[in-house]
């Protein structure tokens, strides 16, 4: 019996990838860095911080700033993805997610958002998302990035559902190994090629309906 739904943010409820992509590699090749779509894939699900060291370390630069300018680095990638973030719209939210929102609201299934992303606040705000979502799990309430299942275990405890009672919305792999990590149910949001590992794997939420939940009992 399926008593909740914790779902990823970028790439699963709204389309912001795109606009971390784009300031990740703005400030790669600031740094003389290049950054390619298949190399930002697996960046998908991980702290801003871890993200800047891989992107660092690529260079052979991890050695060449300090914490502080590391965190001024991070600082000004951010700030030229709310630039992107602050024009956002309903139009940003993924086709179907919320239509399976309402759904799951008239049927009792709880909601919670489990996002390393530090604006997920903000980005909920502009596309008129914030409503549905009863918990919102951040990058600024965790202390453990994907793919510890910290995020998710905080959900879960703060809807009041065992994991075995919920089902985890991902798009990235590490966001997958999470969900598994954590003893949820899995739907992998893209390819089967990446997602395999997850219990069942769709193009988009707008595949999902609570039909789906069934084959979690076979």
């Amino acid at each position: 019996m399926i008593k909740a739904c914790l779902f990823d943010l970028d790439g699963v409820v709204v389309d912001t990838a795109k606009y971390h992509y784009i300031a990740w590699k703005r400030l790669a090749n600031e740094l003389g860095i290049d950054l390619t779509e298949e190399e930002n894939e697996e960046l998908k699900g991980i702290s801003r911080m871890q993200t800047l060291e891989i992107i660092l370390t690529k260079g052979n630069l991890q050695n060449n700033f300090s914490e502080e300018e590391k965190a001024a680095l991070a600082a000004k990638k951010n700030d030229w993805y709310r630039e992107f973030v602050l024009k956002m719209d309903e139009k940003e939210v993924l086709p179907g997610v919320e239509d399976f929102l309402k759904v799951l609201q008239a049927n009792n299934i709880r909601i919670g958002l489990g996002s390393a992303s530090k604006n997920a606040a903000t980005i909920l705000e502009v596309t008129n998302m914030t409503a549905y979502f009863e918990v919102v799990i951040d990058g600024t309430k965790v202390t453990k990035s994907k793919p510890d299942p910290q995020t998710f275990l905080m959900g879960a405890e703060a809807l009041g559902v065992d994991p075995s009672e919920a089902v985890v919305f991902e798009d990235s792999y590490k966001g997958l190994k999470a969900g598994l990590a954590g003893g949820f149910y899995t739907i992998g949001i893209g390819e089967e090629r990446v997602l395999g590992e997850a219990h069942i794997v769709v193009e988009g939420v707008k595949d999902v309906t609570l039909a789906t939940f069934e084959a979690f009992n076979k």
